[in-house]
């Protein structure tokens, strides 16, 4: 399954980032992330590894996610190894005062979730949880002091 969603926040990439890279902070804006475990000493950067809980509906499953790539203040990478195995970005793109964020995910469901069926069945509750997701961060970023 490929999903695409952004979002223009009205703030410099470098703002932007400072939300992003805080991994453990997603959790404020990430609807569908309960909680996030680290698995590694390091919090932020390529090869921070963490688990992530995270339920949709009545739907509920732990992503093993590992950062893999890592280039401030414009990309973060993450690799998900977890039951939805598969590639996830932020990518940052300045947009005038502006940022335009767009979050891309390639993801494969397990049989147990459908597998293909059941990607083409999330595909646009995801559209729409992540879409509310980057609406969450453009908020607390536009209502936040430039960190």
């Amino acid at each position: 399954m490929s999903l695409r969603v952004e979002v223009v926040i009205h703030a410099s990439p470098a703002a932007v980032w400072g939300h992003l890279e805080d991994i453990a902070s997603h959790t404020a804006w990430m609807a569908d992330a309960v909680a996030i475990e680290f698995l590694t000493d390091r919090r932020q950067g390529e090869g921070t590894r963490f688990a992530c809980r995270t339920r949709v509906g009545f739907l509920s499953t732990t992503d093993l996610m590992e950062i893999s790539e890592w280039s401030p203040p414009r990309l973060m990478g993450v690799r998900h190894s977890g039951a939805v195995s598969g590639e996830g970005r932020f990518e940052l793109h300045p947009a005038g005062d502006s940022t335009t964020m767009t979050w891309v995910e390639q993801l494969r469901f397990p049989w147990w979730f459908g597998g293909p069926l059941g990607a083409t069945l999330a595909r646009p509750v995801l559209r729409r949880i992540w879409q509310g997701n980057l609406n969450r961060l453009k908020d607390l970023v536009e209502a936040t002091p430039h960190r």
